[in-house]
């Protein structure tokens, strides 16, 4: 356990989970927020309605789908800022690239898991039917198996 605790990569990772867990709330509150008042997405049953009771619309699936991919492509612009700035603060070096290529790069690679998240969300609700929040799931796991090994061995300098 105390090489473990004493490893870089371990201790560099766990620097990362800490990020991305702020980052993953901060998209989640973004998400939410757009999915309740902007881009109306949210049904009766999920989480945060039921929490805190919240006024919705009755809208269809297809809408549904449409407007929970533009709230979390809205949510992505702002989270994955909270994301940069706490990576190159706090879990990696920046200076590879130049820093606007950095963030060309950081968004672009983000911006290609979101996508594929995004996707995926929009099939489940469509398809499926699957509670928005569930759906919305989907691109914090498709973004957390993509983005740090793209992030620390491209991106960044390790």
């Amino acid at each position: 356990m105390e090489q473990l605790l004493h490893n870089e990569n371990f201790i560099q990772f766990i620097k990362y989970a800490l990020a991305g867990g702020l980052a993953t709330a901060s998209h989640i509150l973004f998400f939410h927020l757009t999915a309740w008042k902007i881009f109306p997405a949210l049904q009766p049953k999920d989480h945060l309605v039921r929490l805190f009771k919240l006024d919705i619309r009755d809208i269809n699936d297809y809408q549904r789908a449409r407007n929970s991919m533009l709230s979390n492509f809205t949510a992505f612009i702002f989270a994955n800022m909270v994301a940069y700035i706490t990576n190159i603060l706090w879990v990696f070096e920046s200076g590879r690239h130049h820093i606007i290529i950095e963030i060309l790069l950081f968004y672009a690679v983000s911006g290609i898991s979101m996508a594929i998240g995004t996707s995926l969300m929009g099939i489940l609700i469509k398809r499926f039917g699957i509670l928005t929040t569930y759906a919305f799931g989907t691109n914090i796991v498709t973004a957390v198996m993509i983005n740090y090994a793209v992030r620390k061995f491209f991106i960044f300098q390790g």
